[in-house]
């Protein structure tokens, strides 16, 4: 993959999505097919027994997944439309304090594009693990992703 500067990658998702910027989500860890989102301790995000709200809970990995989404096709995103077409999400364990969502890519980043070019669209999984800060898994998500390319004028 050609240079890309992923922590302007992830500085730029944050202003770009603004619910996001909302919750205070902040990417801390971006790469080809890979993110970390850290979900803070907020009392205005929490809900009526105090741990984290599912809400929450799910923007955070719906957030992870799209940023791995970005490290993977980087050097296309301006030729491509990506929609989150569904997700599922499992609550594991009471979310307590700060939750921090790892995402990684169903297919290879590489094989996904060759998909792309070829038949215009490709449609993949992204799996992503949520912990809480002892390292305890609190909820597993699946955001399947849809991306066509853009229509040439």
């Amino acid at each position: 993959m050609p240079n890309v500067d992923f922590d302007a990658i992830a500085k730029g998702m944050t202003m770009a999505v603004p619910f996001a910027g909302h919750l205070g989500l902040e990417i801390t860890e971006i790469s080809a097919g890979e993110a970390t989102v850290r979900l803070p301790r907020r009392q205005e995000l929490t809900n009526h027994v105090g741990s984290q709200h599912a809400g929450a809970l799910f923007t955070v990995a719906e957030t992870a997944s799209g940023a791995a989404f970005v490290g993977a096709f980087a050097v296309r995103m301006g030729d491509v439309t990506p929609l989150a077409r569904s997700a599922e999400i499992e609550y594991l364990k009471i979310a307590s304090g700060p939750i921090e969502a790892r995402a990684q890519l169903g297919v290879d980043a590489a094989e996904a594009l060759a998909t792309l070019d070829s038949e215009g669209k490709v449609e993949f999984p992204c799996e992503v693990s949520l912990t809480d800060g002892s390292g305890t898994q609190v909820a597993t998500a699946t955001v399947h992703w849809h991306v066509r390319l853009k229509e040439q004028s």
